[in-house]
Protein backbone atom coordinates (compact mmCIF):
# COMPACT_ATOMS: atom_id res chain seq x y z
CA UNK A 1 0.00 0.00 0.00
CA UNK A 2 1.22 3.45 -1.02
CA UNK A 3 1.74 5.95 1.75
CA UNK A 4 -1.13 7.97 2.33
CA UNK A 5 -1.07 11.91 3.31
CA UNK A 6 -4.42 13.38 4.50
CA UNK A 7 -5.38 15.46 2.00
CA UNK A 8 -5.93 18.49 4.47
CA UNK A 9 -2.78 18.74 6.14
CA UNK A 10 -0.59 21.78 5.96
CA UNK A 11 2.77 20.90 4.67
CA UNK A 12 3.82 24.11 4.40
CA UNK A 13 4.22 24.50 7.92
CA UNK A 14 7.20 22.54 7.68
CA UNK A 15 9.01 24.68 4.68
CA UNK A 16 7.73 28.06 5.23
CA UNK A 17 11.32 29.51 6.04
CA UNK A 18 12.95 27.20 3.40
CA UNK A 19 12.65 30.29 0.98
CA UNK A 20 14.48 32.26 3.61
CA UNK A 21 17.45 29.34 3.66
CA UNK A 22 17.62 28.28 0.41
CA UNK A 23 20.73 29.67 -1.22
CA UNK A 24 22.49 29.52 1.39
CA UNK A 25 21.90 25.68 1.72
CA UNK A 26 21.89 24.92 -1.96
CA UNK A 27 25.26 23.82 -2.15
CA UNK A 28 23.98 20.95 0.63
CA UNK A 29 22.86 17.35 -1.13
CA UNK A 30 22.37 13.86 -0.17
CA UNK A 31 21.25 11.97 -3.33
CA UNK A 32 17.81 11.59 -2.27
CA UNK A 33 15.95 13.26 -4.55
CA UNK A 34 15.02 11.33 -7.52
CA UNK A 35 14.99 8.06 -6.41
CA UNK A 36 11.88 6.50 -5.16
CA UNK A 37 12.20 5.71 -2.02
CA UNK A 38 10.36 4.47 1.21
CA UNK A 39 9.69 5.50 4.49
CA UNK A 40 12.63 3.16 6.01
CA UNK A 41 14.84 3.76 3.05
CA UNK A 42 14.64 7.67 3.58
CA UNK A 43 15.14 7.40 7.04
CA UNK A 44 18.29 5.45 7.04
CA UNK A 45 19.41 7.66 4.17
CA UNK A 46 19.07 11.08 6.12
CA UNK A 47 20.41 10.00 9.49
CA UNK A 48 24.20 9.47 8.54
CA UNK A 49 24.08 13.19 6.90
CA UNK A 50 22.71 14.13 10.38
CA UNK A 51 25.14 12.45 12.17
CA UNK A 52 28.19 13.16 9.84
CA UNK A 53 27.57 17.00 10.74
CA UNK A 54 27.45 16.34 14.37
CA UNK A 55 23.90 16.71 14.91
CA UNK A 56 22.68 14.89 18.20
CA UNK A 57 20.47 12.46 18.03
CA UNK A 58 20.04 12.36 14.37
CA UNK A 59 17.66 8.88 14.07
CA UNK A 60 15.25 10.77 16.13
CA UNK A 61 15.41 14.22 14.31
CA UNK A 62 15.08 12.60 10.81
CA UNK A 63 11.99 10.97 12.56
CA UNK A 64 10.48 14.04 13.61
CA UNK A 65 11.37 15.65 10.11
CA UNK A 66 9.88 13.23 8.04
CA UNK A 67 6.79 12.62 10.60
CA UNK A 68 5.78 16.77 10.07
CA UNK A 69 6.62 16.25 6.17
CA UNK A 70 4.07 13.34 6.24
CA UNK A 71 1.54 14.92 8.72
CA UNK A 72 1.60 11.63 10.95
CA UNK A 73 3.24 10.62 14.63
CA UNK A 74 6.39 9.75 14.75
CA UNK A 75 4.96 6.26 15.80
CA UNK A 76 3.29 6.42 12.69
CA UNK A 77 5.96 6.03 10.75
CA UNK A 78 7.18 2.58 11.82
CA UNK A 79 3.30 1.70 10.71
CA UNK A 80 4.52 2.45 7.00
CA UNK A 81 8.13 1.36 7.29
CA UNK A 82 8.01 -0.13 3.80
CA UNK A 83 5.83 2.44 2.13
CA UNK A 84 7.07 4.57 -0.67
CA UNK A 85 7.00 8.27 -0.55
CA UNK A 86 5.90 10.85 -2.95
CA UNK A 87 8.60 12.61 -4.90
CA UNK A 88 6.79 16.18 -3.30
CA UNK A 89 7.18 14.87 0.25
CA UNK A 90 10.82 13.34 -0.43
CA UNK A 91 12.02 17.03 -1.72
CA UNK A 92 10.61 19.24 1.29
CA UNK A 93 12.15 16.27 3.61
CA UNK A 94 15.45 17.02 1.93
CA UNK A 95 14.73 20.76 2.55
CA UNK A 96 14.11 20.63 6.49
CA UNK A 97 17.22 17.92 6.34
CA UNK A 98 19.52 20.94 4.96
CA UNK A 99 18.08 23.29 7.39
CA UNK A 100 18.75 20.86 10.12
CA UNK A 101 22.43 20.53 9.40
CA UNK A 102 22.52 24.32 8.95
CA UNK A 103 22.41 24.65 12.71
CA UNK A 104 18.56 25.76 12.64
CA UNK A 105 16.85 24.38 16.03
CA UNK A 106 14.70 21.16 15.89
CA UNK A 107 12.11 23.02 17.23
CA UNK A 108 11.71 25.85 15.34
CA UNK A 109 11.43 23.78 12.17
CA UNK A 110 8.47 21.87 13.50
CA UNK A 111 7.73 24.74 15.30
CA UNK A 112 6.44 23.76 18.48
CA UNK A 113 8.08 22.47 21.68
CA UNK A 114 6.33 20.49 24.61
CA UNK A 115 6.87 21.95 28.14
CA UNK A 116 5.02 21.06 31.30
CA UNK A 117 3.02 18.42 28.99
CA UNK A 118 1.60 21.75 27.10
CA UNK A 119 2.65 21.93 23.23
CA UNK A 120 4.08 25.29 22.53
CA UNK A 121 4.01 27.24 19.36
CA UNK A 122 8.03 28.35 19.15
CA UNK A 123 9.40 30.65 16.09
CA UNK A 124 12.55 32.72 16.16
CA UNK A 125 11.06 35.74 18.32
CA UNK A 126 11.17 33.52 21.54
CA UNK A 127 13.58 31.39 23.22
CA UNK A 128 13.01 28.10 22.71
CA UNK A 129 12.02 26.30 26.42
CA UNK A 130 14.15 24.27 28.91
CA UNK A 131 13.23 21.93 30.90
CA UNK A 132 15.07 23.59 33.95
CA UNK A 133 12.58 26.72 33.51
CA UNK A 134 9.48 23.99 34.84
CA UNK A 135 11.70 24.75 38.10
CA UNK A 136 10.15 28.41 37.96
CA UNK A 137 6.34 26.78 37.62
CA UNK A 138 6.69 24.16 40.34
CA UNK A 139 7.94 26.20 42.73
CA UNK A 140 5.30 29.01 42.16
CA UNK A 141 2.45 26.77 42.15
CA UNK A 142 4.14 26.00 45.50
CA UNK A 143 4.29 28.68 47.34
CA UNK A 144 0.69 29.84 45.82
CA UNK A 145 -0.66 26.86 47.05
CA UNK A 146 1.10 28.14 50.68
CA UNK A 147 -0.22 31.88 50.64
CA UNK A 148 -3.48 32.14 53.35
CA UNK A 149 -5.19 34.19 50.42
CA UNK A 150 -8.91 35.06 50.60
CA UNK A 151 -8.64 36.64 47.64
CA UNK A 152 -6.97 35.24 44.00
CA UNK A 153 -3.30 35.61 43.82
CA UNK A 154 -1.92 38.47 41.98
CA UNK A 155 1.62 36.74 39.69
CA UNK A 156 3.30 38.70 37.36
CA UNK A 157 6.11 37.29 35.05
CA UNK A 158 8.61 39.43 33.19
CA UNK A 159 10.02 38.55 30.14
CA UNK A 160 7.31 35.76 29.05
CA UNK A 161 8.77 35.11 25.50
CA UNK A 162 6.73 31.96 24.04
CA UNK A 163 4.46 32.26 27.33
CA UNK A 164 5.62 28.95 28.29
CA UNK A 165 5.68 29.65 32.42
CA UNK A 166 2.80 31.58 32.60
CA UNK A 167 0.39 29.52 30.73
CA UNK A 168 1.73 26.39 32.47
CA UNK A 169 1.14 28.08 35.91
CA UNK A 170 -2.38 29.31 34.53
CA UNK A 171 -3.37 26.18 33.80
CA UNK A 172 -2.34 25.10 37.37
CA UNK A 173 -3.68 27.39 39.00
CA UNK A 174 -6.90 28.58 37.83
CA UNK A 175 -8.24 31.00 40.33
CA UNK A 176 -5.20 33.57 39.29
CA UNK A 177 -4.29 37.07 38.07
CA UNK A 178 -1.40 36.77 35.82
CA UNK A 179 0.16 39.76 33.71
CA UNK A 180 2.85 38.30 31.53
CA UNK A 181 5.34 40.99 29.69
CA UNK A 182 7.95 41.28 27.44
CA UNK A 183 9.95 43.88 25.77
CA UNK A 184 8.85 42.02 22.10
CA UNK A 185 5.98 43.04 20.62
CA UNK A 186 6.74 39.70 18.06
CA UNK A 187 7.38 37.44 21.50
CA UNK A 188 3.74 38.45 22.90
CA UNK A 189 1.88 37.58 19.73
CA UNK A 190 3.54 34.42 19.89
CA UNK A 191 2.84 33.89 23.74
CA UNK A 192 -1.08 34.84 23.03
CA UNK A 193 -1.21 32.60 20.35
CA UNK A 194 -0.13 29.62 22.76
CA UNK A 195 -2.31 30.82 25.68
CA UNK A 196 -5.27 31.07 23.16
CA UNK A 197 -4.34 27.36 22.19
CA UNK A 198 -4.44 26.32 25.82
CA UNK A 199 -8.15 27.89 26.60
CA UNK A 200 -6.07 30.33 29.12
CA UNK A 201 -5.86 33.57 26.85
CA UNK A 202 -8.76 35.08 29.30
CA UNK A 203 -6.89 34.21 32.34
CA UNK A 204 -3.57 36.40 31.11
CA UNK A 205 -2.88 40.11 30.80
CA UNK A 206 -0.11 40.06 28.01
CA UNK A 207 1.44 43.41 28.65
CA UNK A 208 4.60 45.28 26.27
CA UNK A 209 6.83 46.64 28.16
CA UNK A 210 10.51 46.60 29.81
CA UNK A 211 11.01 44.87 33.20
CA UNK A 212 8.36 47.35 35.74
CA UNK A 213 7.76 50.50 33.25
CA UNK A 214 4.22 49.05 32.15
CA UNK A 215 3.68 49.68 36.11
CA UNK A 216 5.46 52.55 37.21
CA UNK A 217 2.31 54.89 36.75
CA UNK A 218 0.04 52.96 39.22
CA UNK A 219 -0.79 54.43 42.18
CA UNK A 220 -1.78 51.25 43.77
CA UNK A 221 1.42 50.22 44.11
CA UNK A 222 2.81 46.49 45.91
CA UNK A 223 0.73 44.95 42.84
CA UNK A 224 1.93 41.95 43.07
CA UNK A 225 2.05 38.66 45.49
CA UNK A 226 4.55 36.83 43.25
CA UNK A 227 7.19 38.09 40.68
CA UNK A 228 8.61 35.62 38.81
CA UNK A 229 11.35 36.14 35.84
CA UNK A 230 13.59 33.89 33.39
CA UNK A 231 15.55 36.56 32.06
CA UNK A 232 18.59 36.74 29.98
CA UNK A 233 21.77 35.91 31.68
CA UNK A 234 24.66 34.76 29.38
CA UNK A 235 27.84 36.59 29.46
CA UNK A 236 27.76 39.53 27.00
CA UNK A 237 31.71 38.39 26.27
CA UNK A 238 30.35 34.55 26.62
CA UNK A 239 27.78 35.04 23.32
CA UNK A 240 30.06 33.94 20.42
CA UNK A 241 30.90 30.81 22.31
CA UNK A 242 27.15 29.77 22.53
CA UNK A 243 26.70 26.63 20.02
CA UNK A 244 25.57 27.79 16.89
CA UNK A 245 21.73 26.28 17.56
CA UNK A 246 21.95 29.19 20.04
CA UNK A 247 24.22 31.36 18.66
CA UNK A 248 22.91 31.96 15.15
CA UNK A 249 18.91 31.13 15.73
CA UNK A 250 17.72 32.22 19.37
CA UNK A 251 17.07 36.01 19.84
CA UNK A 252 19.99 37.26 21.34
CA UNK A 253 17.34 39.76 23.74
CA UNK A 254 16.60 36.66 25.20
CA UNK A 255 20.33 35.53 26.14
CA UNK A 256 22.07 38.36 26.00
CA UNK A 257 22.70 39.68 30.28
CA UNK A 258 24.92 42.32 29.52
CA UNK A 259 28.35 42.11 31.85
CA UNK A 260 28.73 38.63 33.80
CA UNK A 261 25.40 37.89 32.52
CA UNK A 262 24.01 39.85 35.90
CA UNK A 263 22.64 43.43 34.23
CA UNK A 264 18.84 42.58 34.34
CA UNK A 265 19.77 41.06 38.00
CA UNK A 266 20.65 44.50 39.10
CA UNK A 267 18.09 46.26 37.26
CA UNK A 268 14.85 44.05 38.78
CA UNK A 269 15.97 43.22 42.42
CA UNK A 270 15.71 47.12 43.65
CA UNK A 271 12.72 47.71 41.67
CA UNK A 272 10.95 44.08 42.78
CA UNK A 273 10.53 45.45 46.32
CA UNK A 274 8.03 48.71 44.94
CA UNK A 275 5.74 45.83 43.38
CA UNK A 276 5.60 42.93 45.69
CA UNK A 277 3.33 43.31 48.72
CA UNK A 278 4.69 42.61 51.93
CA UNK A 279 5.39 38.44 52.28
CA UNK A 280 4.95 38.54 48.17
CA UNK A 281 7.66 36.50 46.30
CA UNK A 282 10.38 37.27 43.59
CA UNK A 283 11.25 33.56 41.79
CA UNK A 284 14.41 34.01 39.36
CA UNK A 285 16.05 31.33 36.93
CA UNK A 286 19.82 31.66 37.31
CA UNK A 287 22.66 30.63 35.02
CA UNK A 288 25.09 28.20 36.57
CA UNK A 289 27.50 30.28 38.77
CA UNK A 290 25.27 32.71 39.06
CA UNK A 291 23.42 31.77 42.04
CA UNK A 292 25.60 32.83 44.81
CA UNK A 293 26.49 36.81 43.11
CA UNK A 294 22.31 36.80 42.65
CA UNK A 295 21.92 35.66 46.71
CA UNK A 296 24.44 38.69 47.36
CA UNK A 297 22.39 41.32 45.49
CA UNK A 298 18.79 40.32 46.96
CA UNK A 299 20.96 40.27 50.75
CA UNK A 300 22.25 44.03 49.80
CA UNK A 301 19.08 44.99 48.90
CA UNK A 302 17.65 44.98 52.50
CA UNK A 303 14.08 44.26 52.01
CA UNK A 304 13.98 40.20 51.59
CA UNK A 305 14.34 37.66 54.31
CA UNK A 306 17.46 35.60 53.52
CA UNK A 307 17.14 33.94 49.96
CA UNK A 308 17.53 30.62 48.96
CA UNK A 309 19.25 28.60 45.83
CA UNK A 310 17.22 26.22 44.71
CA UNK A 311 19.21 23.27 42.48
CA UNK A 312 17.50 21.83 39.41
CA UNK A 313 17.13 18.25 38.35
CA UNK A 314 20.75 17.87 37.45
CA UNK A 315 21.87 19.29 40.89
CA UNK A 316 22.92 22.79 39.65
CA UNK A 317 21.61 26.08 41.80
CA UNK A 318 18.85 27.69 38.58
CA UNK A 319 16.54 29.53 40.87
CA UNK A 320 17.28 31.93 43.75
CA UNK A 321 13.84 32.46 45.40
CA UNK A 322 13.09 35.35 48.18
CA UNK A 323 10.50 36.78 50.07
CA UNK A 324 10.21 40.36 50.95
CA UNK A 325 9.79 41.47 54.94
CA UNK A 326 6.51 41.95 56.35
CA UNK A 327 2.96 40.59 56.23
Amino acid sequence: MAFTINSGFDIWHCVSIYLDFGPALAGLTFGLIGLQMTVLELLNGSTDPLEDHRIENPRLNAELLLACCLNVSREGLYIHLNDQIKEKEQETFERLIKRRIAGEPLQYILGHQEFWSIDFKVDPHVLIPRPETELLVEQARFILSEMPLERAPSVLEIGTGSGAVAISLAKEVRDIFLVATDISREALLVAKENAKSAGLLGQIEFVIGNLFDPFRLSKEGELFDLILSNPPYVDHSEIQRLPREVRDYEPVIALDGGKHGLEIYRSMIPQARFYLKKGGWLLLEVGQSQGEKVLEQIERNGFFLKPQLLPDLSGIGRMVSAQKKGR
